[in-house]
């Protein structure tokens, strides 16, 4: 009996010490892996460090091309704003100049967007070339608006072109063998007032009396007949059409009523002195979208008296065999 306890004793002990061996190898090899994935990372960490991995070489070269992409970007705008400068150009000196027409200008066109347009750009890599690329794009944007605005007016033009060139007020509104002066155009000391302001046409000296012509085909816009001491005195506002109206002011008299269709050459009026002024004289505006225009921009100014009575009466010649047909019709 005595023999079988201590076999029964003696196999416990056996089997604690295999199982503490057991614990102990397990321990071992957990402590080893451990110590190799430390030791894997620490190798791979100083490796990424000082070498490129292929997986970096990969990163390195998509961010390589996306800046070469960037790069024919920012061209391809160059070579489009290129374009729409030629094309502005074109427009401004060629094709209005055909028409006789004021550059078109629309409100905010040049401004800027404002730095919150692009704010979710920033903090990125790329921002630099990102934020630049988007504002030349918007400038382009803005400036393509712009010229598609005046194309289409042109166009327009293009099909009322007869119409258009008796409406220009292409003429002096009165006989330049009786001018005596010329004051011009813009900011100026006003002879009465003695300060500053902008003068919004040219004032044609001359003798109360003289007859003054429309410059252009048009309908009467309104008139003012009071003998005022101030101001524009009696003048008349012709709606020429095509965003053009023409205002001749400190007249003697009126001569016509408002709704009357005048043509080019036709006496709507005396000069005089009425309103603020210091002598006779014509105050003559151009206003082309409302904003006053510099009126000897479309005289010719170069033409003698002589060629000017010859225009002016070949002018009203055939206005009067218009007005003659449009009776008989």
């Amino acid at each position: 009996m005595e023999r079988n306890t201590d076999t029964n004793s003696s196999r416990r002990q056996t089997s604690g010490d295999t199982y503490a061996g057991y614990r102990l190898r397990t321990y071992r090899l957990l402590r080893k892996a451990l110590v190799g994935f430390i030791l894997v990372s620490i190798v791979n960490v100083a490796f990424s460090y000082f070498f490129y991995t292929p997986k970096m070489y990969a990163i390195n070269r998509d961010n390589r091309e996306l800046e070469i992409k960037y790069d024919i970007l920012r061209d391809r705008i160059s070579a489009a704003q290129r374009k729409i400068s030629e094309i502005k150009h074109r427009d401004n000196y060629v094709y209005r100049s055909l028409f006789a027409v004021d550059t078109i200008s629309v409100d905010g066109v040049y401004a800027p967007y404002p730095d919150s347009k692009y704010e979710e750009l920033e903090g990125d890599l790329y921002t630099s070339v990102m934020v630049p690329a988007w504002r030349s794009l918007d400038d382009m944007a803005r400036r393509l608006y712009l010229e598609s605005v005046s194309l289409d007016e042109l166009q327009q033009l293009s099909r009322n072109k007869e119409q258009l060139s008796t409406a220009i007020p292409a003429v002096w509104p009165i006989d330049r063998t009786r001018l005596k002066s010329i004051d011009h155009f813009g900011w100026r000391t006003h002879p009465l007032y003695r300060r500053t302001i902008f003068h919004k046409g040219i004032d044609l000296g001359c003798d109360v009396g003289n007859v003054v012509f429309a410059t252009g085909d048009a309908v009467v816009e309104s008139i003012d007949t009071r003998s005022s001491r101030v101001g524009y005195g009696r003048q008349i506002l012709l709606d020429h059409g095509f965003g053009y109206k023409t205002r001749y002011a400190h007249l003697n008299k009126v001569l016509v009523k408002p709704g009357d269709k005048v043509v080019r050459g036709q006496v709507i009026g005396e000069s005089g002195r009425s309103g603020g002024v210091t002598g006779p004289h014509l105050h003559y505006e151009v206003l082309r979208a409302g904003q006053p225009v510099n009126p000897i921009n479309y005289f010719d100014r170069n033409m003698t008296p002589e060629e000017y009575i010859d225009l002016m009466e070949n002018i009203r010649q055939a206005n009067l065999e218009k007005f003659d047909t449009a009776n008989a019709e």
